[in-house]
């Protein structure tokens, strides 16, 4: 086999901010909400299917609040058509993230039956949980951050939880069909207002990570600004959001992509492509490196087979495929309207021959100088791996730690890579 690059670790010292009770952070967020409520309201605490840190503890911690208030809270899955557009399917996920009834000490709603409320100006059908519009409240608890589909003024929040994730598998269908020609912010936040308008909207919780992916801000937004401060907050996510430390990269390898770790498979916002296509070594995205080839090694086990993302990657293996529920992918795609995200690239049997490939097809003779980067995934980006001819680069920027030697790639017998970190 051909010499490959020598690599070295990197540490980006990312700026962070903790919170120190996730309970009173929760309980003081809340206390804006408490006027609306009236002793024994049925308040639909929606969660959703992304990997969000401490969402399990945040979640209870809604619920352990509204209970104090005299309310009478339940969850209910606020993820569209993920977990196979099941309702079982969906408490799965819940229940993959620590969020069971035992856990929460509240019943759990999975149902995949909703409503129909009317229409937007611009025509879109909207559509609500039944489970939801049943209840005297709805208190959506999400992340907001930058959307890896689409940008506007809202994008990944609780105006799209409101819309897509409350509007179960016949929303997201409607939402997406019609966003593919009126834009996704407009028509999610005609559906959101058309949800406000019925009075049954309490409020959200909103949720900031750091770069670190750790809980950085807790907040609750009030009805009556519910549109504009997840407009304020997005603009404070996108701050706060980690990058990958250079302009040109001829491999990226990813050793993981899922759910758990993006709706897209892997953040598109770090990678620089779409989920509805990319011009190959031209980003899509503002902020980040040129990348000519990007392999992905794995799928996460908290994906549950739905391998959405993958279409964004020139390479995988075969392990990769071997977990893959095609079923699963093709229904969150077409969803989503994004079919280009399913598509299966060529795969090998194992690590070393996907990445010889990787360098040879990016147009290097020497593979040895190829500049490759490895991750994690796109969440983890504080400590990576870059190849030898980076380091000068890295020594001379501020905010990078050199944390070990060039060395070898290291290899197991099958000729995949060594989880990362490993020596």
């Amino acid at each position: 086999m051909p010499p490959f690059p020598k690599v070295f670790r990197v540490r980006q010292n990312f700026q962070t901010t903790g919170i120190e009770s996730i309970p009173e952070t929760v309980a003081q967020a809340l206390e804006r909400l408490r006027p609306a409520l009236k002793p024994g309201a049925s308040v639909a605490v929606g969660a959703g299917s992304r990997g969000i840190t401490n969402i399990a503890a945040i979640v209870r911690a809604a619920c352990d609040t509204l209970r104090s208030f005299g309310a009478a809270p339940f969850i209910i899955p606020a993820m569209g058509s993920h977990g196979g557009a099941t309702g079982e399917g969906q408490r799965h996920i819940l229940a993959e993230y620590g969020i069971t009834e035992e856990a929460m000490g509240v019943p759990i709603r999975a149902s995949m039956e909703v409503i129909e409320l009317g229409q937007t100006p611009s025509g879109v059908r909207v559509f609500l949980d039944r489970n939801a519009a049943e209840a005297d409240f709805i208190l959506p608890v999400n992340r907001v951050k930058p959307h890896t589909d689409f940008k506007g003024e809202t994008e990944s929040g609780l105006v799209k939880m409101s819309a897509v994730g409350l509007g179960k598998l016949a929303g997201a269908t409607e939402y997406h069909r019609q966003a593919y020609h009126l834009g996704f912010p407009r028509v999610f936040q005609e559906v959101a207002q058309v949800v406000l308008d019925t009075g049954h909207l309490l409020g959200g919780v909103a949720i900031l990570e750091n770069a670190l992916h750790e809980t950085a801000k807790i907040v609750a937004v009030g009805r009556e600004n519910f549109i504009a401060e997840d407009r304020e907050l997005l603009r404070e996510a996108k701050a706060m959001m980690p990058r990958l430390p250079c302009e040109e990269i001829d491999l990226l390898i990813v050793d993981e992509i899922g759910k758990n770790i993006s709706g897209a498979g892997l953040d598109t916002n770090i990678i620089g492509r779409s989920c509805n296509g990319y011009v190959e070594g031209v980003p899509t995205h503002e902020n980040t490196p040129r990348i000519r080839r990007i392999l992905v090694c794995d799928l996460t086990p908290e994906s549950n087979g739905n391998g959405v993302g993958i279409g964004m990657a020139d390479f995988t293996t075969a392990r990769f495929m071997d977990k893959l529920d095609l079923k699963a992918t093709v229904i969150n795609v077409l969803t989503a309207m994004t079919p280009f995200n399913a598509k299966l690239p060529v795969y090998f049997q194992n690590d070393r021959e996907a990445i010889e490939t990787g360098l040879r097809t990016a147009g290097l003779d020497d593979l040895t100088r190829g500049r490759v980067v490895r991750i994690k995934n796109t969440l983890s980006l504080a400590e990576i791996e870059m190849s030898e001819n980076y380091l000068d680069e890295v020594k001379s920027r501020g905010g990078l730690t050199v944390t070990g030697d060039p060395r070898e790639m290291s290899f197991d017998e099958r000729g995949n890579l060594r989880p990362f970190g490993a020596a």
